[in-house]
């Protein structure tokens, strides 16, 4: 409320004529000019005006007028009949009810409404500002993956003879109605959200208006907007469709985008990339076999990460990453500068190798032969997991203090997009413990997460929502409690994760169902775990640094 000096600083002026005001009725709390000095005299009031100069003005509530009872003011209010009563109305209509003072009310309704204005601007407002934030990374993420798509049809368009053209189109049609449509979805979330925040700061100004006032009527009639403005926005689940192929033999082309299907004879073989995901109709194989096995020499081995050929890297408990072929020859040594060993290891899809340094704290990229620090996790969070998605997005499991959290780094300005840790009722989605996560991205663009600490395997959409557990119960002739470590998926978005405990491989499809166990192959402590571009398994042996590449499809 403001005081008697601050308003000095003001224009003055009267309520009746809005001319400078010079005296003050303190009865009925009125600004008053000097015309209009006797004109409000002359209305009649229960009590005498007391009219003085307006720096000897007393600033006192103001109490409504009776509307059954002429020139009786309302300082009471009855809580039975939810009305404003006066004295009258106390001793007659209303004798016997339970009656509360009006200025009680006055002092408990400024005090509501100075609480809610403090939850408005410090805690809903922030949330509502997070929520446009974020709304606002997703469509630049949107129209980034749009133009992946756009870039991807027009090097395909290429490689097809001219009669596909036409296709091709439709493809580029159904894009831009796709990415509009996405868009628009998107910016009316953005708009809601805009609106709404200008809608609460103008709420905001309101109440603080209505704070300054001392006309009992306003604050007791004050409606709160404070519930409708807890219910924030849900999330927009938006989901940027993936173009996929596959083949037959060679002879056709199949390419699906969203509902869209068409089958195309090809000329030749056309050379599909990473960029594409490539789905061949494969079935699984009543039992896997061995089609060779390599001795890296790196004992114990820990990771895998198969390349764009017939190579993979491994590493180990040292500080060597190395790269071998199929026959075990090594192509090439990465020497890192960890202070411990090498944490996880991944490709991004332009090939290049990329590791966490746990020791350091950091996430590097082996470029030209020289070591690069691509970013390093905020608030000493240490990087173990990794894996490169196909839009070029990193994923980071980091850990701390036995809590572990996924954090996914643009892959263009590596800044923090989002970071998955909790669900959406706010508990925790991975279990406190020593050991760190596995994780890869499915060609469906799930994230498929490994929990040592809970043995379960967790799949998580774009948004990192929980869509199903695994903890191994449907293979239940395993003796010994399912422990997934290392998780890779296919071209068919099979899941394959390594149960340490039981020296074998669980097959899940993309939705979990269990699918086959692959424990005939002589797996003795399987750690490694990766897929080849021909739909093979390398898995690496823990105790004696072999690499078993493994054929488990048709």
């Amino acid at each position: 409320m403001a005081t008697p000096t601050s308003r000095a600083q003001e224009l003055i002026t009267c309520d009746f004529c809005r001319t400078p005001a010079r005296h003050f009725c303190n009865s009925c709390q009125v600004r008053l000019c000097v015309n209009c000095v006797s004109k409000h005299v002359d209305n009649p009031r229960p009590q005498r005006h007391d009219i003085v100069h307006f720096t000897n003005r007393k600033i006192q509530p103001v109490f409504p007028e009776c509307k059954c009872h002429p020139n009786q003011s309302c300082d009471a209010h009855c809580q039975q009949c939810n009305v404003n009563v006066c004295l009258k109305c106390i001793l007659s209509s209303h004798n016997g009810h339970k009656i509360k003072e009006m200025l009680t009310i006055f002092n408990e309704k400024s005090r509501e409404i100075e609480k809610e204005n403090i939850e408005i601007e410090s805690a809903i407002i922030p949330k509502y500002n997070k929520k446009l934030k974020d709304t606002e990374s997703e469509i630049s993420k949107a129209k980034f993956k749009f133009e992946e798509l756009e870039k991807i049809k027009e090097k395909h368009r290429k490689q097809w003879h001219q009669e596909v053209d036409s296709i091709f189109n439709k493809l580029g049609s159904l894009m831009m109605s796709m990415k509009e449509d996405f868009l628009t979805t998107l910016k009316s979330h953005q708009s809601k959200l805009e609106n709404l925040i200008s809608d609460m700061i103008q709420t905001l100004a309101q109440n603080k208006d209505i704070l300054k006032t001392n006309k009992v009527s306003e604050v007791s009639d004050y409606k709160s907007k404070l519930k409708e403005y807890r219910d924030i926005p849900t999330d927009i689940d938006v989901k940027t469709p993936s173009m996929y192929t596959r083949t037959d033999q060679g002879k056709e082309l199949g390419i699906e985008l969203g509902e869209y299907q068409a089958t195309l004879t090809q000329s030749e073989i056309s050379s599909l990339t990473d960029e594409v995901s490539f789905l061949s109709m494969r079935e699984l194989l009543d039992k896997a076999r061995v089609i060779a096995t390599i001795p890296t020499a790196v004992v114990p081995l820990w990771r895998v990460a198969c390349g764009k050929t017939d190579d993979a890297w491994v590493s180990g408990a040292d500080k060597l990453i190395i790269r071998i072929d199929m026959h075990g020859s090594r192509q090439e040594s990465v020497y890192t500068r960890c202070l411990y060993c090498p944490g996880g290891i991944s490709l991004t899809k332009q090939g290049e190798l990329i590791y966490s340094d746990h020791g350091n704290k950091s996430v590097n990229i082996v470029r030209g032969g020289r070591i690069e620090i691509l970013f390093t996790p905020p608030d000493d969070w240490i990087p173990w997991g990794v894996c490169c998605t196909r839009s070029g997005d990193i994923l980071v499991n980091v850990y701390r203090n036995s809590k572990n959290k996924i954090i996914c780094y643009d892959g263009i300005t590596m800044n923090t997009m989002k970071e998955i840790a909790e669900d959406e009722q706010g508990n925790q989605i991975f279990k406190n413990g020593r050991f760190s996560l596995f994780l890869v991205e499915n060609v469906n663009g799930d994230i498929c997460v490994s929990d040592p600490n809970a043995k379960i395997l967790l799949v998580l959409d774009k948004r990192g929502r929980v869509k199903f557990r695994y903890d191994g119960t449907p293979a239940a002739r395993q003796k010994k409690l399912f422990n997934p470590t290392q998780i890779a998926t296919d071209s068919m978005r099979q899941i394959i994760v390594i149960d340490f405990n039981n020296s074998c491989l669980h097959i899940l499809d993309q939705n979990g169902q269990f699918l086959r166990c692959v424990d005939n192959c002589g797996l003795c402590k399987p750690i490694g775990l990766s897929v080849d571009i021909e739909g093979r398994l390398w898995v690496g042996l823990h105790d004696t640094g072999e690499v078993k590449i493994i054929q488990y499809m048709i």
